[in-house]
């Protein structure tokens, strides 16, 4: 299920929280609100962290990562690599990397089996990429968008992807990820989907100004939908068949 919320004024949730299968950080200061809505729906499962990298509370945009490992930055404090070493799961390796295109979030997206990267990214990041996060890497990009970070949103379940994004990509995309991808939009039309939402393989959590049928978009794409709710819309489509019969 997907779940609005907002840090402080901001409907951009994919700025300020990472969200993985094995955790999720969320950046420092942003209301009580924000920290409650992402620890009701996530405590149970995963370890929520509050997190800074180089002193800014932006890390959905400076870092990547999915179940295995953790990409930061090299601008990332030595008290705040610490800080989340000990935070996250003992199996996720967590890595500080030297790359020039510092705002990883921006320039790689993964899930647990593939990562899309920037084109030109570091021969080096690629590699540290493929072994941390255990991933196959592909440099690509998205509706001529080089930044595949900020314009899709990608689980083990699917892809959404920006709305530009042509038939022929989204099928190129789809045999490269080996996922469904759909392109669409979040927070009211934004194609920035991926600063706009954070998901994973069971819950996402998107900007307040998400519309029903945005919403209703990432559910379906990324297999979000709980069985009762999909047997009720299966039940209402079968009953306006018979109707139209």
């Amino acid at each position: 299920m997907a779940t609005r919320c907002s840090f402080e004024n901001s409907n951009e949730i994919g700025v300020f929280a990472k969200l993985t299968n094995s955790y999720c950080l969320v950046g420092q200061g942003g209301s009580q609100n924000f920290y409650s809505t992402f620890q009701s729906e996530l405590a149970e499962h995963i370890p929520v962290v509050h997190a800074s990298i180089g002193g800014m509370r932006i890390v959905g945009r400076m870092v990547v990562g999915n179940k295995n490992g953790l990409l930061v930055p090299s601008t990332t404090r030595e008290n705040e690599l610490k800080h989340i070493r000990n935070a996250l799961p003992e199996k996720v390796k967590v890595q500080r990397i030297e790359e020039k295109l510092s705002a990883l979030g921006n320039c790689v997206v993964a899930n647990d089996h593939v990562a899309l990267v920037h084109p030109d990214i570091d021969q080096n990041t690629e590699e540290l990429i493929a072994d941390v996060l255990g991933v196959e890497v592909f440099r690509q990009s998205i509706a001529k968008n080089v930044l595949v970070g900020s314009f899709c949103a990608l689980t083990n379940q699917g892809a959404l992807v920006h709305p530009k994004t042509t038939l022929a990509e989204q099928k190129e995309l789809s045999s490269l990820l080996q996922v469904p991808v759909v392109a669409g939009t979040v927070n009211r039309g934004s194609g920035v989907v991926g600063a706009g939402l954070v998901v994973n393989d069971w819950t996402a959590f998107t900007g307040m100004d998400t519309t029903a049928t945005e919403l209703s978009v990432i559910e379906s794409i990324f297999n979000l939908q709980d069985k009762d709710q999909e047997s009720m819309v299966k039940d209402m489509q079968s009953s306006l068949i018979e109707e139209l019969l």
